[in-house]
């Protein structure tokens, strides 16, 4: 079964496994790498019974409220966790089909709402995206089962990418998993959760 983050203090728990294997910058320099896809999901029930056996353990389940901002270049997003739980996100990724790779930045916040406040007096709101997601770790590689308000349920795979490491390498594990997971090709999304969304309601 999967353990719900619902008290305060799994509330607070929730940024540090969403960072689990991330880097968080304190300085400008070389950002942190992931090797992702995102799929869409036709049987969410068998795909989560091949994670459990992949990862050898129940699934952590985090509720996010990911709110996108209008930015010249890459995406921005803040990320809600609770009232006193969240994370500040850029990042850039090709949008392409199949494993791609994916430079990112984090800071986290324990006042997500004023920063929201204070992103919304300077940047233009895109989009808010409302998710459920399930986190099975797999040695480097997180992968995820998303329910998506309004969209349906996802599979997303992050290969983080460790000192020294390739990307190439990072690509291959990422169509390994694929493999094991049953992700076909025509499957797999181009864009980000807030692109569909925009897409759904004509955005």
């Amino acid at each position: 079964m999967a353990r719900s983050v619902t008290s305060r203090a799994g509330a607070r728990a929730a940024p540090a496994l969403a960072m689990a294997h991330h880097q968080t910058l304190g300085f400008i320099g070389r950002m942190p790498t992931n090797i992702e896809i995102k799929a869409y999901l036709r049987d969410p029930e068998r795909t989560k019974l091949i994670a459990r056996q992949l990862s050898g353990a129940d699934p952590k389940e985090i509720r996010q409220e990911d709110t996108f901002f209008q930015i010249p270049e890459g995406r921005l997003k803040l990320r809600q966790f609770s009232e006193d739980a969240g994370e500040l996100i850029f990042y850039r990724r090709d949008d392409i089909a199949g494993t791609k790779r994916s430079d990112y930045a984090i800071v986290s916040t324990d006042k997500p709402k004023a920063l929201l406040a204070v992103l919304a007096q300077a940047l233009e709101a895109k989009v808010m995206v409302l998710k459920k997601r399930l986190v099975y770790l797999v040695d480097q590689t997180r992968i995820h089962v998303d329910e998506v308000k309004g969209l349906g349920v996802f599979l997303e795979l992050e290969v983080v990418l460790r000192d020294g490491q390739s990307s190439e390498e990072g690509h291959k594990i990422a169509k390994d998993l694929m493999r094991k997971l049953e992700v076909v090709e025509t499957d797999l999304i181009e864009g980000s959760y807030a692109d569909l969304q925009n897409q759904v309601h004509g955005a």
